[in-house]
């Protein structure tokens, strides 16, 4: 008895790990709800290979659902049943819901991400941004690249994106000091080397290019940097500046597997360039060369 009248009552089906969600967390969640003496549920997303992140008070709204995914842990299963007051009312939600209706639900947690501090920031105006403490605001984007990484992982590299962004908006900081300047540098390349990658994923590598120069501004010795913008200029077939983004980067890790394919993979593109552009100067000048 969660509530303690007996309004949400919740059965553990299998524990979860870790900590427990906190207020306001963005989760991805696998649900069914079922009315009384019924087989199929009347609502579920469990055809959903990959449900989308939802924020507790704003997306999930059900009373009865938010106090008890509040006594969840990732990977916990659970059973709850809510009577009409922490459910539909006692006006129901026609015509799924009849009136007065108690109802169970079984919900599994897959993730979260405790994105509350976060989403009240990008809230407020730009000039109350400005007011916050450097290490608020560092929390705020390391939060903002977390989500791009779920969505990333989750191959959702458009909305990865835009969260990436979200992040890298907030890190133009005028430091106070060397050392402020070095956080703010340090959130920064992280940001910008996703943002690189997921340019990549989305087949834009001229973007993935901008930003991957952007953190070797930061950081020229980056081979992670060297590496994207080898990968971005390898795709725009400028196999020269590839070739030399490539090279530096093998430099810093000669042992590097994914570098040194990149190498051979660049070597391979060259060549059938050439072989192409060979073809194509033959067959220019063969009519020349037969009226001779």
């Amino acid at each position: 008895d969660l509530s303690s009248d007996g309004g949400v009552r919740k059965e553990e089906l299998r524990p979860g790990s870790g900590q427990g969600v906190p207020p306001g967390a963005s989760l991805a969640v696998k649900y069914s709800g079922y009315l009384e003496h019924c087989d199929e549920p009347f609502c579920t997303n469990c055809y959903n290979k990959s449900p989308r992140l939802m924020k507790l008070g704003k997306d999930i709204t059900l009373l009865g659902l938010e106090i008890g995914l509040l006594t969840m842990k990732k990977g916990e299963v659970a059973r709850f049943v809510f009577t009409p007051d922490y459910a539909y009312g006692q006006q129901g939600c026609p015509p799924l819901i009849p009136p007065n209706a108690t109802v169970m639900f079984e919900v599994e947690v897959l993730d979260f991400l405790d994105s509350d501090e976060s989403d009240a920031f990008f809230e407020l105006s730009a000039e109350q941004q400005d007011t916050f403490p450097l290490q608020k605001v560092l929390k705020v984007a390391d939060t903002e690249r977390e989500f791009g990484n779920y969505l990333y992982r989750k191959q959702q590299f458009e909305s990865a994106k835009d969260r990436y962004k979200r992040a890298f908006s907030i890190l133009g900081r005028s430091p106070s000091s060397e050392t402020e300047q070095c956080q703010i540098d340090t959130s920064k390349l992280l940001v910008l080397l996703n943002l690189s990658l997921t340019y990549l994923k989305l087949e834009r590598p001229a973007q993935a290019l901008a930003y991957g120069e952007k953190a070797l501004e930061i950081d020229q010795r980056n081979a992670k940097a060297l590496f994207r913008c080898g990968q971005a200029c390898l795709c725009m077939t400028e196999y020269e500046k590839a070739r030399d983004f490539l090279v530096r980067a093998q430099h810093i890790q000669p042992f590097n597997h994914d570098i040194n394919n990149e190498l051979k993979k660049l070597a391979s593109c060259y060549r059938n360039y050439m072989e192409k552009e060979k073809e194509m100067c033959c067959r220019m000048f063969a009519p020349l060369n037969s009226s001779s």
